[in-house]
């Protein structure tokens, strides 16, 4: 992995530019691989279903990648679209005939939903070993206890990303900025299983600045533009910046953050990528686990 350094002549250090489209590039070409070993040994092709609820167009936009993403690497998808007035009880019978179709191996809902419906009912519709997205309440417990499921996409993808790039995890400290049931407490979670010491704050901790400054790992997800400010951060720290604010700016405050930090993520191109990519080798670990594939 060649890192990508980030200069700036105002700043009194340097930090590395952590990659997210390059190491997703390396899941995705690994997935494409077993892909084809699927296709060789069953016949069979993986296949993920999206659903989307209504024409939100920033979802329209997530969906459409995804079945890209897909597609490039010899998967199918299966578009799914129902109307924004779709009731809880339409959206989880469609689901509910996904998770009983086999050709189908992963399912996605792309959220937010639309306000009529309850998105947790029609998550939980989902069977756990098709669940890729790492929604459920099934999912979060086996990732909780350690056990072989699914993980939230983005915490996933940043333990994926600090792993290219060597990250020490085990006895460090980390705070999780953020605690969200698909991004803060999954990453509280999977950090703690790799055995570092996890502080979790939201953006009603007091003295968050203090706290912030204790940490060796500094995960972003509180969903507020430039909100970590860059004094925050200890000289030295991994910064990763799961935010996507307006504008294609992230949560931490980037330039004074990367002067301090020895690693940071940047928006666009840093977590996000390994997001989809996560979405994508999970779905094909699902196919290889209902065809018996080990």
């Amino acid at each position: 992995m060649g890192f990508a350094p980030l200069y700036n002549a105002s700043m009194t250090t340097t930090a590395t530019l952590m990659d997210g489209k390059r190491v997703a590039k390396d899941l995705l070409d690994a997935a494409a691989k077993r892909v084809q070993a699927i296709k060789d040994k069953t016949g069979t092709t993986p296949c993920l279903a999206t659903i989307l609820v209504g024409a939100d167009p920033a979802s329209v936009t997530y969906t459409q990648m995804k079945r890209k993403r897909c597609e490039s690497i010899g998967m199918t998808s299966r578009k799914v679209e129902l109307p924004e007035s779709s009731t809880t009880e339409d959206v989880v019978n469609c689901v509910t005939e996904l998770g009983n179709d086999p050709a189908i191996n992963g399912i996605l809902l792309q959220h937010p939903s639309p306000p009529q419906v309850d998105e947790r009912a029609a998550f939980e519709a989902i069977p756990v070993g098709k669940d890729v997205d790492g929604v459920t309440f099934g999912s979060f417990a086996h990732m909780w206890f350690g056990e072989n499921g699914f993980a939230s996409c983005t915490p996933e993808g940043i333990v994926r990303l600090m792993d290219a790039y060597d990250v020490a995890i085990e006895g460090k400290h980390a705070v999780v900025i953020g605690r969200s049931a698909i991004l803060g407490k999954p990453m509280a979670g999977l950090l703690l299983e790799r055995n570092a010491t996890v502080t979790i704050c939201h953006s009603r901790t007091q003295n968050l600045g203090d706290i912030v400054k204790q940490a060796d790992i500094v995960v972003a997800a509180v969903g507020r533009a430039n909100f970590v400010q860059g004094d925050w951060i200890k000289d030295g720290a991994v910064v990763m910046d799961a935010g996507y604010n307006e504008g294609n700016v992230g949560d931490v405050d980037f330039e004074p953050a990367a002067a301090k930090a020895s690693m940071i993520t940047p928006v666009p191109g840093g977590v996000g990528p390994m997001t989809i990519a996560t979405l994508i080798e999970q779905t094909v670990t699902a196919a290889e686990r209902q065809l018996g594939i080990e």
